[in-house]
């Protein structure tokens, strides 16, 4: 009775203390792989610590006396700029000015000082062909790049691009990072002098930017919170509209690191004027420092799978031993 009371016992001691040295190992183990985990976002936030870029005069933004469209720095901006300065303009200056003549020739050639009896001519065969074959031509030779501006601009991103949505309120933004861990960012609009002082244009600074890495495709939402906005960066040729219950998306890919403006482009409410876009664009060592500065992850980045392995195989090397010593302990006694 007194060997089997004693087994019992060394039995249920070596039980409580596997499980009790495994929960240890384990715990342990979590604690030090986060301490990891934190140093690791610590050592990559100090090699590129996230500083907010100055923008650049004449850069992303209005300039004082410009007629034409703004500096592209997207590829569509760029394709779009050439078809607009190009072909649309060329065409437009040339029918225009054929126009002009043809009716300041009419008035002269046709008054009634040289023309007396008016000509009762109604057909003109060749001139009714002309007239009808040549806008057509014209048109069609328009609608050929349209259609692939049109294209290129909704083109769907690649699978793994960075998926960032702009949510329209009345009236101010906000930035959702859900691939970097539901990272979420409220911009509003600076007063004039908060603006001036730090150096950006009164009416379209904003107290937090929209920071996207450069060079690569973006995944842009966009959707309403309570009636219809319009997400549009004018040099970054890039406008769409958010839609309550409905989420719109475009491709977005910056070419160069710097600070992009633009505005609500849909009347909104009696503050439409008055909700500003900054998009700050950063390489992406950069962007990652920013990323993690807010309390956000990385995207597109490998899970630390290695813990749980170790976590698990601890107690299994643990429990040989203690057993061992429970029955040490539990046979003294019975000799």
């Amino acid at each position: 009775m007194n060997i089997g009371e004693h087994a019992r016992r060394a039995g249920s001691a070596i039980a409580a203390m596997g499980l009790g040295i495994g929960s240890l190992s384990q715990a342990a183990f979590a604690q030090a792989a986060e301490k990891a985990t934190e140093a690791a976002a610590t050592a990559t936030a100090a090699a590129g610590a996230y500083v907010p870029m100055k923008p650049v005069p004449g850069i992303g933004q209005p300039v004082d006396g410009g007629i034409g469209f703004q500096q592209q720095f997207s590829p569509n901006g760029h394709y779009a700029l050439w078809m607009h300065d190009a072909l649309l303009m060329p065409v437009i200056t040339v029918i225009s000015l054929f126009v002009l003549g043809l009716l300041m020739w009419v008035a002269y050639r046709y008054r009634q000082g040289k023309n007396p009896v008016a000509s009762r001519t109604s057909h003109n065969t060749v001139i009714e062909v002309v007239w009808t074959l040549v806008p057509v031509l014209i048109l069609v030779g328009i609608a050929i790049p349209s259609i692939s501006l049109l294209a290129k601009q909704y083109k769907p991103a690649p699978e793994n691009a960075l998926t960032v949505k702009a949510t329209g309120n009345q009236w101010y933004w906000t930035y959702s990072y859900p691939d970097n861990g539901g990272l979420e960012v409220i911009s509003n609009m600076l007063p004039d002098d908060e603006a001036v002082k730090r150096g950006e244009p009164a009416k379209l600074a904003v107290d937090n930017r929209l920071v996207l890495p450069v060079g690569e495709p973006i995944r842009l939402q966009t959707v309403g919170a309570d009636v219809i906005h319009a997400f549009a960066v004018p040099s970054l040729w890039f406008k769409l509209d958010a839609v309550p219950g409905r989420i719109n998306e475009k491709v977005l890919v910056i070419e160069k690191a710097g600070v992009y403006y633009g505005q609500c482009s849909e009347l909104c409410g009696a503050r439409h004027g008055y909700m500003p876009i900054a998009i700050e664009a950063l390489p992406r060592d950069k962007f990652n420092a920013w990323v993690l500065s807010q309390g956000g992850t990385i995207d597109n980045q490998p899970k630390p799978a290695a813990a749980a392995a170790p976590a698990a195989a601890a107690p299994a090397a643990v429990v040989p031993a203690a057993a061992e010593a429970a029955a040490t302990e539990s046979a003294a006694p019975a000799a």
